[in-house]
C-alpha cells in the first residue's frame, strides 16, 4: 500500500479544485475543456495503435496492440467513457483504454457516445446498444466481447448491458466498471458520509451535470439507476473497482449486492483512500496498475479468444 503516494495525491488533487467547482457554473463548454485539459495529462502507455473509427454509426477510437497488422482479432473490449453523460471523449479515456488493451493483449474501440444536454438520457444508452449490435452484426460472438467503462461510463456498461438484454441480444462475455454511477437519485449513504473524503467529485456539481442529462426523466428508471431498482437478471459477470473515498462508494456496493442477488456472478473490488478512477493515475499510484493488472486478469478469464 503506497500510503505516501495516496496522501500527495489527494493533496494535489485538492489544491487544483474539483474538475467541476460548485463555487461558480462554468458553461458547458468550459466544463469540457477543462476535463480535456486534465485528462490530457494522464499517462498512455507505449504499444499501442490509435486509428479513428465508426461503431454503430458513432464516432469512436479503435486502440490496438501495436503489433505487425494480421487476421481481425476473434475479441475486442467495448470501452465507454467518463465525464458525467456531459464531457469526456474516447480520448479523455485513452490512457484507461490502453491500459487494459496493453494487458490484456486485445483491441479496444473506445465509443464517442452521445453526451448531454445536446442529447440526453436514454440517447447514450441507445448508442451503446447500437455500437453492441454492430459488433455482433461484424461477426463478433458475443461471448468474445466485452464491455468496459469509467464513472459514467461505468454505468453505461451496466445500463447498456441490461438495454441490450431487453432488446434480444445475447449477454455480452463480462463487464469492468471502473467507480461507476449506477444511480441517479443520490440516495446512497456514502453521498454524504465520504462528501469531505473525496478530493474530485463535488456533490452540487454532479448535480447540476446529472440535471443536464436526466431533465424530466424518472430518477428511478432502471436504466438510469440500476444500483436501485434494476433487476440484473442475466447480465455477464461483473467486475465493480471503487475506492473508500467515493462518494459513489455506496452505488459500487448497492450494485453488487443486486447482482448478487440475480444470481450473477460478481467481484467488487474496493481500494482504501485513492481518488475517483484513480485507475487514470498509473504514473503517480501503484495501486493504479495494479488495480488495472486486476482488470486485465478477470477479462482474460472471461472473454473466448
Amino acid at each position: 500500500m503506497s500510503t505516501i503516494q495516496r496522501a500527495r495525491l489527494d493533496a494535489q488533487l485538492r489544491d487544483a479544485g474539483a474538475v467541476v467547482g460548485a463555487d461558480s457554473e462554468p458553461s458547458v463548454d468550459e466544463i469540457r475543456e477543462s476535463f480535456a485539459k486534465l485528462m490530457s495529462s494522464m499517462p498512455v502507455p507505449e504499444g499501442v495503435r490509435v486509428d479513428e473509427t465508426v461503431l454503430g454509426g458513432r464516432p469512436a477510437l479503435r486502440v490496438s496492440p501495436d503489433t505487425t497488422a494480421g487476421p481481425a482479432a476473434p475479441a475486442i473490449l467495448l470501452y465507454l467513457h467518463g465525464g458525467s453523460h456531459v464531457v469526456g471523449s474516447p480520448r479523455t479515456a485513452l490512457g484507461l483504454t490502453a491500459g487494459l488493451v496493453i494487458r490484456t493483449g486485445l483491441p479496444s474501440i473506445s465509443l464517442d457516445y452521445r453526451l448531454a444536454p445536446e442529447h440526453p438520457f436514454p440517447a447514450d444508452v441507445q448508442d451503446v446498444v447500437a455500437a453492441y449490435r454492430d459488433l455482433l452484426d461484424q461477426g463478433y460472438a458475443p461471448e468474445s466481447v466485452a464491455f468496459a467503462g469509467d464513472s459514467a461510463g461505468g454505468g453505461l456498461t451496466i445500463s447498456g448491458a441490461l438495454a441490450a438484454r431487453d432488446a434480444g441480444l445475447p449477454a455480452p462475455a463480462a463487464i469492468v466498471a471502473f467507480s461507476p454511477g449506477l444511480d441517479a437519485t443520490r440516495t446512497g449513504r456514502s453521498m454524504t458520509t465520504k462528501a469531505d473524503a473525496d478530493p474530485l467529485l463535488d456533490r452540487a456539481a454532479l448535480d447540476r451535470l446529472s440535471s443536464l442529462y436526466v431533465v424530466g426523466q424518472d430518477r428511478r428508471d432502471p436504466l438510469l439507476s440500476p444500483a436501485v431498482t434494476a433487476d440484473l437478471t442475466g447480465l455477464p459477470p461483473l467486475l465493480v473497482q471503487v475506492s473508500t473515498n467515493e462518494m459513489l462508494l455506496d452505488d459500487a456496493r448497492r450494485l453488487a449486492q443486486r447482482a448478487a442477488d440475480a444470481e450473477v456472478d460478481v467481484i467488487l473490488d474496493i481500494t482504501a483512500q485513492v481518488p475517483h478512477v484513480f485507475q487514470s493515475f498509473t504514473h503517480v499510484l501503484d495501486e493504479a496498475g495494479e488495480a488495472l493488472d486486476r482488470a486485465a486478469l478477470f477479462l482474460r478469464q472471461h472473454v473466448r479468444t
